[in-house]
């Protein structure tokens, strides 16, 4: 599948940020800017998001084989990745899949480890949106205060909401085949051996996505890790604290 993506910078070594749940590129537009002095970067859309296409099957083998043909087509070489939440397990289940390929990769607060289903409120929301009848934004984000109380969290997934070229309220997320596949999004990784790949984690001090707990296993996995916490942040650690992340990401590349 050919993704969608925006290119900043002409030099350097090729990094690719893959975003999470009901993202897009444009999320991390800001820190694809902050680090493309140095580096060549790629804000990717993954399948069934963005504007990148959508596909019935969606799971974390099918969308490393998407980063995969990414990274042949645009030959690219020794790239750093860098995935947060959902992008984050892509990107870990490519490193394990096609080792060598990345030079280094970056994991924003999530783990390679099971988690149980804990969109259904969220997704509960979108789906009762009836956008044949829907007026405007904000009535939309009226609507979801029933589902999610964080005006933030509603703001970000009503950056999924468009008017299409007949000027109807359309969503940008495949939010059919997202609803019926959201426990994929949850599993563990196929691990057929542990990565030699340069890894950092890099997780918020007030996130539950990665506990102390969860370092053995991803020891097992991915030796050669460190792992910073960001103070002050939850999972959306670039959006909580974008001067610490960036500090962070920075002083990693």
């Amino acid at each position: 599948m050919k993704l969608f993506y925006r290119a900043l910078g002409e030099s350097g070594t090729p990094v690719i940020i893959l975003h999470g749940i009901f993202g897009t590129s444009d999320n991390w537009l800001g820190f694809g800017k902050a680090i493309s002095e140095n580096h060549r970067v790629f804000l990717v859309d993954q399948r069934n998001h963005g504007q990148s296409p959508w596909g019935d099957e969606f799971n974390y083998e099918v969308m490393a084989a998407d980063l995969r043909e990414f990274i042949q087509e645009h030959q690219l070489e020794n790239p750093i990745l860098i995935g947060h939440s959902m992008g984050g397990k892509v990107v870990m289940q490519f490193d394990l899949l096609h080792p060598g390929i990345a030079s280094r990769i970056v994991i924003v607060d999530i783990a390679p480890k099971f988690y149980p289903v804990h969109h259904t409120h969220i997704l509960e929301g979108l789906n009762s949106l009836d956008l044949t009848t829907l007026e405007s934004r904000q009535a939309a984000n009226e609507h979801l205060k029933r589902f999610e109380e964080k005006e933030g969290v509603r703001q970000f997934l009503l950056k999924n909401l468009y008017r299409n070229a007949e000027q109807q309220f359309a969503w940008r997320i495949n939010l059919k085949v997202i609803t019926k596949n959201i426990d994929v999004v949850g599993h563990e990784l196929l691990v057929p051996a542990a990565s030699n790949t340069e890894t950092l984690f890099i997780k918020g001090a007030d996130s539950h996505y990665i506990q102390p707990e969860d370092e053995r296993y991803i020891a097992e996995i991915f030796p050669n890790f460190e792992l910073v916490e960001i103070p002050g942040a939850g999972h959306w650690v670039q959006a909580d604290q974008p001067e610490l992340f960036l500090q962070a990401l920075q002083s990693y590349l």
